[in-house]
Formats: structure tokens, C-alpha cells, sequence
């Protein structure tokens, strides 16, 4: 292929280009050439243009100033790649400058430039001295014919190209490894450390340069967290396997230092070319922090959050087994319902902090009183429970009991009170008064409300007779039966709060029964009698159609759309055609799915778990909202978000309670809004009732929360008067006052 050559701007002697047109497929490549000498210019130039195909273009300059002036530029302005210099041809004699330290300064100007030194033959030795010191390569001039000045060109260009490309992957793979997340170590064959991200250094104490060469086992100390055994390093087992392995669970890395972190990991072997094993690389991160959380949460599933004793579902559980056992073995065992006598007296004059220390300091006492083998828990309010196993006669229980009355109607002091309690105590035994958890349960709270009409302070077995209060729950239960019948429920609205913004983000509706005789009469007490007798089942699907219903009135009448919550008992979930109600009910209002919201209460989704799912996921499909109503109180929290799908999570009022008094329940709110965030779920505090409340989720980037503080339930027009005042909460922020922040009153809202 014939070239053709241009001279521009002059001899090549003048800073002229030197271009060879050719019809290659190879983009050209600039080369400076530096040389002073026309005769020897000219040897470059025809030794190039006389070369079929040749990649090059020459840029030759006469003095070195020129030519470092031309590499500033080249490294200094945005130039196009056939405009910037790919090599350069240079001369070690030239007007200003001459010898090694002509190689100096282009290296210092052009680090990673390839540079060919020419020379005349006396001159060999110094060419080879400039090789020595960073050029690639030297040419004689004599010997500058087209086959070798080429050849070298080619040679050391392709290399630099490699090397640059080489370079850049690495670069990538270095930052790539420098930015995630996870620790990354690698080892060669031998088990020495090559390799250590900044993670992996700040994970186990050591640099990378440090440990470089290092036994992994020095720099990856692994032991058992439970038997403090060491553990099988997870690098070698993949080597030797040549498979992707994990850790065992529960392993702690012990530091440098001696700290320790709990790790999880995968390792997997690296393979050369032939697919032989060459090292390994190990993946692994610090889940120290998840690992107490989740202890945490197993914690809190099946104890009380108040006093630490065993919630209800760890004392049904419990009372179950101890069952079985004492079945199994012909022995008696005995159940003892604790219920602090006037106790809503101390929380109606001395407040519930008040009330909640002496409930924390009464579980301390109460189980000094027991065995190993017995269990105590708090069953819910002011009432404690007491299941004592392996019980020879029920005297034995008497004695127990007649030894609690005494120890907790001892004086307590709180915040400079004294306190004089006693406790009415209902005894229940097995097998003589219930074969099962439930039943045992029922009549030893039978004896209790007993013993406190007999005039408190007392403990009573349970008889046969004792049908007082089985008697009132058929007058309530009779009474709901004629509530439905007669419309006598009504929906009030409290709001749910954007805690940036101060808007309305949200409302949820609360059941009130208007009572002929007793007025308006919240839901708690006859919402458990309602499950435990089914209505639960008829009341839900009014709550959930007047809901919608309001919902849609609201819309008619100009107000915004937000989204209404109603509560869901899981006897209801569990019923035949819940979810065709539901989508039939929104139809009937013409309202979207996800104006809908249901709140659950965790503690029951235990209940018939597959049915319960499957209707959740139905729901989900149909495109309603759902929500974890009381999280952190129920059996199993980390499951249920595991396995339910859920879009929000309402952490309970007795943890946001004490979040500004230093208290752990401040940590289980940091931790429950910390683990929403990382679930992508909403997140809602109940019972936000003060300021510092407020304040303290604010700081903690708590999205949403609902309470006293913003608004007290009220009737559908006085929640309309809220949402006709365009959201009149008003911006709630950690500056404002309480009374730009806050609703007062619903009249002065109305007003």
C-alpha cells in the first residue's frame, strides 16, 4: 500500500507535521519527534512514509524547550486522541539540552509516554545508560531504516496501550473494591494475604500493606461465638473444595486489637486460566449491630417490655408445656392471677411513670418468691401471672400465694412516695379446675375478681360457684349482640402527622359505643369480649364500611383524599370471604385500594399463620395498604415482617412513652425506626403526647406519629374542620412553639 507525504508548516526541522495517508483500518498514532539535525529528521521521516500501512504520524520539533511546550499542551488542553502524542522519538544532543537528563525531564513531563532515544554510534553506551533510566528503547542512526524504526514504534506504543488498559482495570477494580460496603480479603494458594479493603482493614485491625504476606489466620482470627473454638477458615475450605462456601453462623472475628465482631461471609476460590486454583477471595461484613437487634426482638416477643417477666403468649406457651409434663407425669401444677388492688388509683393522682415503676418493682419482688421451675409474667396491665409446675398438693399453691401477698404489699418508694399496695390473688389448679391453658386461665381470674370482692388483699381457690363474671360477660355480650343491632357504635377520627411538615398524612378510625346507660364507651373494654364471643366479625365490616363510607363523604364535599386506617382483628382475616367484602366495599364508595389502610395487631398474627398470609397477600394484591398496629409488643415481630407484607410499622405508645427519659426504650425506637427505614416501610409513633417526645423523634428521622399531642379522636365533622383548614396542624418543627404546633382543642380548631 503506497504513502504519500506532506510536509506542513515548513521543513521537518521547523515544527512541521509529517502525515503518512493511508487507507489502513488503524487510527494513526502522533509521534513527536525531537531532533535538531535535518539530515537525521529527514532519516525518521522517509524511514516512515516509506513504510506500506504505517500507523504513524510524525510531529517533529527542533529544540527540546518546543517539544516539552508541546507535551504541556497535550497534557494541559482537551485534545482529540489522534491529536495527542502517543510516543516520542528524541535525540540526547540537542541546542538546550543534552544527556540523561533530557530522558529526566520528559519522563518528569510525560510520565507514562514510551520514549525512543537515537544515537550515533559513539553514542551507544549513553543510549543504553537512557534506557536504564526510563526510555523504552534506543535506536542508532544508522540503522534507521523502515523495517526497525517500526518495529520499535509499534512495539513500545502496544505496550503502553496495555499498560494504560491495564491500569484503568485496575483502577476500576480498586475503587470498585474501596467503595462497597463488605470487606473483601484474598489470599494465594499458601494462605498468605495479598489483599485487605479498607473495610476488610478497619474489620480486623490490620493495613493491607501490613498484612501483606501474612498467615490469613493471623490477620482472620475466627472463633465460635458460643464455644470460643476457632473456626475453620473459610478461605482454605474453598481452595480445597473449590466451591463458594459460608461461615458457620454465630462466628465472632477477634480484631488486632482484642475487640471482637460478629461476621457473616462467603469465599470462593480464584482460578487461573486452566481453571486450576490460584487463591481465594473472601467476602464478609460486621452484623454485630443486626445480631443484637434481633436477639433484642426475640427478647421482646415473648417478654413483658416494662417489667422483663414473660408476656402472654411466653405464659400460654409455657402453661401449655408445664401441662403436658404434669399429665404425663400424674402431677398437679397450679395457676395464680395477681391483680394489683386500686391501682388506677396511683396512676389517676401520682401519674403512669408512677405507676409503671411500681409495676417494674413489683415483678422484681414477685419473682423472689419463686422456684426455678416456676414462671412468671405480666399478663397485661396491673395483672401478673404465676404458673407453679410440679405442685405435690394445692396447699403448696396456697403457701406460694399467702408468701406474694405478703412480700409485695411490703412499702415501696417512688419518687419520694410511699406506697402501700396489696394484690388479690385467684387460684386455679390442674387437673381439678381445667385440663387446658385457656380454661386454667379463665378460672383463676374467676377466683381473683373474686377475692377482690371479698374485700381484696387475699388469695382464693377456684370453685365451681364462682360464675359472678362469666354472668356479667353474657350481660355484654348480650348487650354488643343488641349495640349492632341497634346502631349504637360511632367512628371517631384521630390523624396521623407528617412529623416534618405538620401535615395530615393520614387518619385512623376508632370505634366508640354509645351506651344507653354508660354513655360513650371506648373500645377496650368490650373489643376483647367481642373476639372472644365472635362479634368481632359484624362489628369489623360496619367499622370497615362507615369508614369508607366517611371517606367518601369527606371527598364529595371538596376535602383532600388521605388515607383512612381501620383495625383488623385476625378472627376476621381468618373468616371466608374477608377480602371479597373488602374490595366490594371500596367499590361501593368508588374508592382506590390504597385510600385503605388495615392495622394489625402482631400479637395475633400467630393465630392460623398460612391462612392469615394468604389473605395478607391477597389483600396486597388488590393493592390496600397494611400496617403492624402495636409493633414491638407482639410475638413475633422479625418473622412477621419477614414473611407478611406489610407497608408500614406503628411503634406501640409504651415505647415512645419514655423516649425522653433515658430509658432502653429510647434504643428499641431508634433501633424499630432504624430497622423500617432499611425494610423501606413507614414508620408511625403512637402515643406522642409531649413535646420532648416530638423532639426526640424529629432527631431520630421518624417519618410520621399520632397522639394527644397533635389531636385527640374526634367525631367525622370535627376532623373535617381539620382537613377543611388545609391541614391545620401546622408545621411541626424542633423551633416552634407548642401552640403553633399542636391542636388545643377541637373547638378552638372548629373555631
Amino acid at each position: 500500500m503506497r504513502c504519500r507525504t506532506e510536509k506542513i508548516r515548513g521543513a521537518p526541522h521547523s515544527r512541521g507535521v509529517t502525515r503518512a495517508d493511508t487507507q489502513t483500518e488503524f487510527p494513526s498514532r502522533r509521534v513527536l519527534l525531537i531532533e535538531d539535525k535535518l539530515p537525521d529528521s529527514s532519516a525518521v521521516v522517509h524511514a516512515l512514509n516509506d513504510t506500506p500501512g504505517t500507523r504513524f504520524v510524525l510531529e517533529p520539533v527542533g529544540r527540546f524547550s518546543e517539544g516539552l511546550e508541546r507535551l504541556y499542551r497535550d497534557r494541559t488542553k482537551p485534545l482529540t486522541g489522534s491529536e495527542r502524542i502517543a510516543a516520542i522519538i528524541v535525540d540526547l544532543f540537542l541546542p538546550d539540552a543534552e544527556g540523561i537528563e533530557v530522558v529526566h525531564q520528559l519522563l518528569q513531563e510525560a510520565p507514562y509516554l514510551p520514549i525512543l532515544v537515537i544515537a550515533n554510534l559513539p553514542d551507544e553506551n549513553l543510549a543504553k545508560l537512557a534506557v536504564r533510566h526510563g526510555a523504552q528503547d534506543y535506536l542508532l542512526k544508522t540503522r534507521l531504516d523502515r523495517y526497525s524504526l517500526n518495529k520499535v514504534l509499534e512495539s513500545m506504543v502496544d505496550r503502553a496501550a496495555n499498560a494504560e488498559a491495564l491500569f484503568a482495570h485496575k483502577e476500576l477494580a480498586q475503587v470498585t473494591l474501596n467503595s462497597i460496603g463488605e470487606a473483601v480479603l484474598s489470599v494465594a494458594l499458601d494462605g498468605a494475604v495479598i489483599y485487605l479493603n479498607p473495610v476488610a482493614e478497619s474489620l480486623t485491625g490490620w493495613r493491607g500493606a501490613e498484612a501483606a504476606g501474612h498467615p490469613v489466620e493471623e490477620v482472620l482470627n475466627i472463633v465460635d461465638g458460643s464455644t470460643r473454638i476457632p473456626v475453620s477458615n473459610p478461605l482454605f475450605m474453598a481452595m480445597k473444595q473449590n466451591k463458594a462456601l459460608s461461615l458457620t453462623p454465630h462466628c465472632v472475628l477477634i480484631r488486632r486489637d482484642g475487640s471482637e465482631s460478629g461476621i457473616e461471609d462467603s469465599a470462593a476460590p480464584i482460578h487461573d486460566r486452566n481453571g486450576l486454583v490460584t487463591g481465594a477471595v473472601m467476602v464478609f461484613h460486621d452484623v454485630t449491630q443486626a445480631r443484637a437487634l434481633a436477639l433484642r426482638t426475640s427478647y421482646l416477643a415473648q417478654h413483658d417490655t416494662l417489667s422483663g417477666l414473660a408476656n402472654r403468649a411466653m405464659l400460654h406457651d409455657r402453661l401449655s408445656h408445664a401441662i403436658t409434663a404434669a399429665n404425663r407425669h400424674r402431677e398437679k401444677l397450679a395457676v395464680l392471677f395477681i391483680d394489683v388492688d386500686r391501682f388506677k388509683q396511683v396512676n389517676d393522682f401520682l401519674g403512669h411513670s408512677v405507676g409503671d415503676r411500681l409495676l417494674q418493682a413489683m415483678a422484681q419482688r414477685l419473682v423472689t418468691c419463686l422456684r426455678d421451675s416456676d414462671t412468671a409474667g405480666r399478663f397485661g396491665g396491673d395483672e401478673f401471672v404465676v404458673v407453679l409446675s410440679e405442685v405435690a398438693h394445692s396447699a403448696d399453691a396456697a403457701i406460694i400465694a399467702d408468701k406474694l401477698l405478703v412480700t409485695l404489699s411490703q412499702p415501696y418508694t417512688i419518687d419520694a412516695h410511699s406506697l402501700h399496695i396489696t394484690v388479690s390473688i385467684g387460684i386455679a389448679t390442674f387437673p381439678d379446675d381445667g385440663l387446658d391453658a385457656e380454661l386454667l386461665l379463665k378460672n383463676a381470674d374467676v377466683a381473683m375478681y373474686h377475692a377482690k370482692d371479698g374485700g381484696r388483699n387475699q388469695q382464693l381457690f377456684y370453685a365451681r360457684h364462682m360464675n359472678r363474671r362469666a354472668g356479667d360477660r353474657q350481660i355484654l355480650e348480650g348487650d354488643l349482640r343488641r349495640a349492632i343491632a341497634q346502631q349504637e357504635f360511632v367512628l371517631h377520627y384521630q390523624p396521623k402527622v407528617d412529623l416534618q411538615t405538620g401535615q395530615i398524612t393520614g387518619v385512623e378510625s376508632l370505634i366508640r359505643w354509645r351506651h344507653p346507660a354508660h354513655g360513650l364507651v371506648p373500645a377496650a373494654p368490650f373489643i376483647r369480649v367481642a373476639e372472644q364471643c365472635g362479634l368481632i366479625v359484624p362489628i369489623g365490616r360496619w367499622v370497615l364500611r362507615e369508614a369508607c363510607r366517611q371517606a367518601r363523604d369527606w371527598l364529595d364535599a371538596g376535602l383532600p383524599l388521605i388515607q383512612i386506617s381501620v383495625n383488623t382483628s385476625a378472627l376476621e382475616l381468618t373468616k371466608a370471604g374477608f377480602v371479597e367484602n373488602v374490595r366490594a366495599t371500596l367499590l361501593a364508595f368508588n374508592l382506590t385500594p390504597r385510600t385503605l389502610e388495615l392495622e394489625l395487631t402482631e400479637t395475633y398474627l400467630a393465630q392460623e399463620p398460612e391462612v392469615i398470609e394468604a389473605v395478607l397477600q391477597e389483600l396486597k394484591s388488590l393493592g390496600v395498604r397494611l400496617a403492624f398496629d402495636d409493633f414491638g409488643t407482639g410475638y413475633a415481630s422479625l418473622t412477621c415482617l419477614r414473611t407478611l407484607p406489610v407497608d408500614a410499622l406503628k411503634i406501640d405508645q409504651s415505647f415512645v412513652r419514655n423516649v425522653a427519659s433515658g430509658t432502653d426504650d429510647a434504643a428499641i425506637v431508634i433501633a424499630m425506626i432504624t430497622m423500617g427505614r432499611s425494610l423501606h416501610l413507614r414508620v408511625v409513633a403512637e402515643g406522642v403526647e409531649t413535646r420532648q417526645q416530638l423532639e426526640f423523634l424529629l432527631a431520630h428521622g421518624c417519618p410520621e406519629g399520632q397522639g394527644h399531642y397533635f389531636s385527640r379522636p374526634v367525631s367525622a365533622d370535627e376532623f373535617a374542620v381539620l382537613m377543611g383548614r388545609r391541614f391545620a396542624v401546622g408545621t411541626l418543627r424542633a423551633s416552634d412553639p407548642p401552640a403553633q404546633a399542636r391542636i388545643t382543642s377541637v373547638s378552638s380548631a372548629a373555631g
